[in-house]
C-alpha cells in the first residue's frame, strides 16, 4: 500500500475549492430562519444551539411608537438533526413595551417557525423530504427531531398540505391523467378505499415519472365526478387522455365531465385482463380434457405459472415444459390464448409506440 506524501497532496487540486470562514449559523442553516447562533451545548441525547433573532422589532403594532426592551423569553424549536443527535434551537426573544400606549409584544419569529409551532421551518422541510423521498416513518422522524409522534405527524401533514396540496401550480400542464382505487385502510371501520388521481403527462412525454395529483376518500363514479367538478373548466378542457382500470364508474364519470378526452385502459389492467382470460381458457380446457379441476401432475396445472412468464424470461426447463403442453392438440386453444397474452406483454414493453402497434 502506498503512502500519501506531501507531493501527492499537491496533486489533489484542493486549491481550486473556495472556503469561507467557519460559521455555525450558516452550517446549521439557521440564517435562513432569521436567526444567528450565539452559543452551543452538547448533551448526551441532543445538541442545543442558543440563538437570537437578527432583525429588531421595536416599533409598536398599534400606535407605531418606538418600544423599549422589557424582558426576554426563550422559545424552544426542534431543528433538522445534525449527525445522529437531535438539534434543538433555544431562541431568545425580546419583549418590548410601547412608550406611547403601553402595548407589549414579542419579536417576530414567523420566519423561523409558525406561531405556537414546536418545529422550525428547516425541521419541517427535513421531515417532509425524509417522509416522501427517503421513505422514513413518522416514528423515525419523531425520534430524530426529539418530539412526540403526534407532534411530528401533525406538523408533517400541515406542511405537506401547505407545500404540496395547496400549491396552486401543481395542476399546471396536465394533459394525461390516470385514475385508480387503492386500499387505504385495512379495517372494517369507515371506507377503506380511496380514489387516486395521478399525472401521466411526464410519462407520455418521456420527461419524468408520474406525479400524484390527489387522493379522494371512496371509490365510485360520483367521487371521481365530484373531483373533476372541483377543477376549472380550462383545466378539464386541457385533459386529452384518461387512463383507468375496467371500473365502469370511472369511465362514465370521465365521459360526462371530460367529453373531449379519450378513455383508455392502463397497461397493468390490460395485461391483468389478458392473464385472467388465459387462466379461464386453461381451466376450461383442463376440465374438458380431464373432467376435473387441475391437480398435481396434470400438464396444464403444472404449467399455470410458466404460462404467465414472459418469453424473454423463460428458462430452458420452462420452455421444455411449454413445448410438451402445446404438443397436445387438445391444448391448441391454450396455446393461441398464450400467444395473444405474450404479444400484449411484448407490445407494452416496446419503448417505441409505432412498432408496438403492430403486435
Amino acid at each position: 500500500m502506498g503512502v500519501l506524501t506531501p507531493t501527492h497532496l499537491e496533486d489533489l487540486d484542493v486549491t481550486d475549492a473556495t472556503f469561507a470562514c467557519p460559521d455555525l449559523t450558516t452550517f446549521c442553516r439557521v440564517n435562513e430562519l432569521g436567526l444567528v447562533v450565539v452559543g452551543q451545548r452538547l448533551e448526551p441525547r441532543r445538541a442545543v444551539l442558543a440563538c437570537r433573532v437578527v432583525e429588531p422589532d421595536q416599533w409598536c403594532r398599534r400606535c407605531g411608537c418606538e418600544g423599549v426592551v422589557r424582558d426576554t423569553v426563550v422559545r424552544r424549536l426542534a431543528h433538522e438533526p445534525l449527525g445522529w443527535r437531535p438539534t434543538v434551537l433555544e431562541v431568545t426573544i425580546r419583549r418590548y413595551r410601547c412608550t406611547g400606549c403601553g402595548h407589549v409584544w414579542r419579536q417576530d419569529t414567523t420566519k423561523a417557525a409558525e406561531p405556537r409551532a414546536r418545529l422550525s421551518r428547516r425541521a419541517l422541510r427535513w421531515a417532509l423530504e425524509g417522509l416522501v423521498m427517503q421513505h422514513l416513518t413518522v416514528a423515525r422522524i419523531a425520534e430524530s427531531l426529539d418530539v412526540s409522534w403526534n407532534t411530528a405527524n401533525d406538523a408533517v401533514l400541515a406542511e405537506g398540505k401547505r407545500v404540496l396540496i395547496s400549491n396552486p401550480h401543481r395542476f399546471d400542464g396536465v394533459s394525461v391523467i390516470g385514475v385508480d382505487e387503492h386500499v387505504w385502510r385495512h379495517t372494517r371501520k369507515g371506507d377503506k378505499y380511496v380514489t387516486v388521481i395521478i399525472d401521466l403527462t411526464p410519462v407520455r412525454d418521456g420527461t419524468g415519472p408520474a406525479r400524484l395529483l390527489d387522493m379522494v376518500e371512496g371509490r365510485s363514479k360520483q367521487v371521481f365526478a365530484n373531483w373533476l367538478d372541483q377543477q376549472s373548466k380550462a383545466w378539464r378542457d386541457g385533459v386529452q387522455i384518461v387512463a383507468m382500470d375496467g371500473f365502469t364508474g370511472f369511465k362514465t364519470a370521465a365521459a360526462e365531465k371530460l367529453p373531449d378526452a379519450v378513455e383508455v385502459m392502463d397497461p397493468f389492467h390490460v395485461v391483468q385482463l389478458a392473464g385472467d382470460a388465459l387462466d379461464r381458457c386453461r381451466q376450461r380446457v383442463q376440465h374438458e380434457t380431464l373432467g376435473h379441476r387441475g391437480r398435481s401432475g396434470d400438464p396444464l396445472y403444472g404449467a399455470r405459472r410458466t404460462l404467465h412468464t414472459g418469453t424473454a424470461l423463460l428458462t430452458e426447463k420452462q420452455k421444455t415444459r411449454l413445448d410438451a403442453v402445446f404438443a397436445d392438440e387438445d391444448h391448441a386453444a391454450v396455446e393461441i390464448t398464450w400467444r395473444v397474452y405474450q404479444d400484449i406483454v411484448t407490445a407494452y414493453r416496446d419503448p417505441t409506440p409505432k412498432p408496438a402497434a403492430h403486435y
